[in-house]
């Protein structure tokens, strides 16, 4: 279907006239065909144009309004809709390669619709990740987008969006699709304990259901775990970003942990002396103060009680047992809803750190290859990569954020702000699915540490409905305009084709028996 004709413009600028009965909306998506070549261009701004000046305009509009009815002769030739364009891609219709364009198209070239057939260069790569339809402004093409999941993965994934744009939707999309393959494991702190489904549909209902994992720390329900993790197992590293403590506290933490080994913090609240070392007594007694409220201790007349996840006896397999799941290519969802932000923060160390220690193992011994990608997924990001608290000496994600992708493992960052994340980090976050943003600051934030030019999708981005995004990532060669699914439509729809893939594995299985 023709959509309009090449005026004028230049390359960053292309300015087409659009036909009078057709309608361009921001960020579709149009072809322009020449003789061996094809072009993809996108809608960046619409503007109106006319033959008639703006003196005569402003004098037909107040005829109109004063007089009645005004007709001009010709007014579909005389005002009219420009539309301005970017070019994204050139398709050689000899070799059928895409690359990035970097010439103008013909004067005057025609421009029409896009169709399913002209996407012949978008192949499914191996290990794919599911994200959503290909879109075309506010219409959804019958052609799904997925992008080789085990590289976007390992070099982490930034979500930003404002409230209510999707992006929880999104996420349980990611987590349902990625349940249906074997080549990541996911750990996933969940604060609103939303993703298993307890109450409602969730991963809970996946076919491959032996896949995920559940601890919560009240009332497992039947298959989930409870929630308890040894106090023997926590160190001095983890309690970073968590927790705010000065030079002196830190080192009570550590001088007590390389004395007293895993009971450091049993030590700690007995305020036990360590020879030829002197701690003032207000930092004991502030550390001491910090570690009881954090952990759920209570020590009274020399004797400790535990009322939270963390305890003196239990949990001693629990980060273990965790970091095993992950290494199956499993999904693990950890209830964190009943914590403060502290100790959910605590909980993440704990386990990041576990699973990055196990796999600089395997990559020091030559098994690193053999294992699945660990993603770990971060909501409210900022709480633990914001500048902030990077100022107070870093963390274990931001160590995973700079080098986790050399051991397989990676982020997947949501936030609203994604302006309080410091650039360098937001540069290493290499695929970014972007959802509706309505604050300035933070289009901006994003567009600069975006891996495809968007400077010119400020207005495109702002415009964004639910469930709309714009993935930008290394591993595509523009920023592809998306429309993520309904979860329950997509659970519904892929589940019958999980569950027939399955039956013909296990018919397989058994012939081969």
């Amino acid at each position: 279907m023709l959509k309009g004709q090449i005026v004028s413009g230049d390359f960053s600028k292309i300015v087409m006239r659009i036909k009078s009965d057709q309608k361009v909306e921001l960020g579709e998506l149009l072809i322009l065909e020449e003789k061996q070549e094809k072009y993809l261009l996108q809608v960046y701004d619409l503007i109106y144009g006319s033959q008639i000046s703006s003196q005569n305009l402003e004098m037909v509009a107040g005829m109109n309004l004063e007089e009645g009815s005004f007709n001009l002769i010709d007014e579909e030739l005389r005002n009219y809709q420009l539309a301005l364009l970017k070019p994204v891609l050139s398709v050689s219709l000899e070799s059928q390669q895409s690359k990035t364009c970097k010439k103008l198209p013909a004067f005057f070239s025609s421009i029409r619709q896009i169709t399913k057939e002209d996407l012949f260069f978008i192949t499914k790569p191996d290990n794919p990740l599911f994200l959503g339809a290909l879109r075309s402004g506010s219409t959804n093409l019958d052609f799904d987008i997925f992008l080789p999941g085990q590289d976007v993965l390992s070099h982490h994934v930034l979500i930003p969006a404002s409230t209510g744009k999707g992006k929880s939707n999104l996420q349980f999309c990611i987590l349902w699709d990625i349940a249906s393959r074997d080549y990541a494991g996911m750990l996933v702190l969940d604060p609103h304990d939303e993703y298993y489904g307890r109450t409602g549909y969730g991963l809970k209902d996946h076919p491959r259901r032996e896949k995920v994992a559940y601890y919560t720390p009240v009332a497992p329900p039947p298959g989930a775990r409870s929630l308890k993790v040894n106090l023997h197992k926590l160190k001095p590293e983890h309690f970073q970003g968590a927790i705010a403590l000065s030079d002196p506290q830190r080192q009570c933490l550590y001088m007590f942990h390389k004395r007293f080994g895993q009971e450091w913090i049993s030590e700690i609240l007995k305020e036990t002396k360590i020879e030829k070392v002197q701690f003032h007594e207000d930092t004991l007694a502030v550390v001491k103060r910090k570690l009881i409220a954090l952990l759920g201790l209570d020590f009274v007349s020399g004797v400790m009680n535990c009322s939270g996840i963390f305890d003196d006896v239990a949990g001693e397999n629990t980060i273990s047992e965790i970091c095993q799941e992950l290494e199956k290519g499993h999904l693990v969802i950890v209830d964190t809803s009943y914590f403060s932000g502290a100790l959910e923060i605590l909980l993440g160390s704990i386990l990041a750190s576990e699973i990055f220690e196990r796999y600089k193992y395997y990559k020091k011994n030559g098994q690193l290859e053999d294992k699945p990608v660990v993603s770990i997924v971060l909501e409210e990001a900022p709480r633990v990569l914001g500048s902030k608290v990077l100022e107070q000496g870093g963390n274990i994600f931001e160590t995973l954020a700079r080098e986790g992708r050399k051991f397989k493992i990676g982020l997947i960052a949501i936030t609203q702000l994604p302006s309080e994340i410091p650039k360098n980090i937001l540069a290493n976050m290499n695929t970014k699915i972007i959802l509706g943003l309505e604050m300035s600051s933070e289009r901006q934030a994003v567009m600069d540490s975006a891996a495809q030019d968007l400077s010119q999708d400020n207005r495109n981005i702002a415009a964004l409905d639910k469930g709309e995004a714009l993935v930008t990532s290394i591993f595509t060669k523009f920023a592809v305009p998306i429309k993520v699914p309904l979860f329950k439509e997509f659970a519904s729809r892929t589940k019958k084709e999980t569950v027939s893939k399955v039956s013909q594995a296990t018919m397989n299985d058994e012939f081969f028996r």
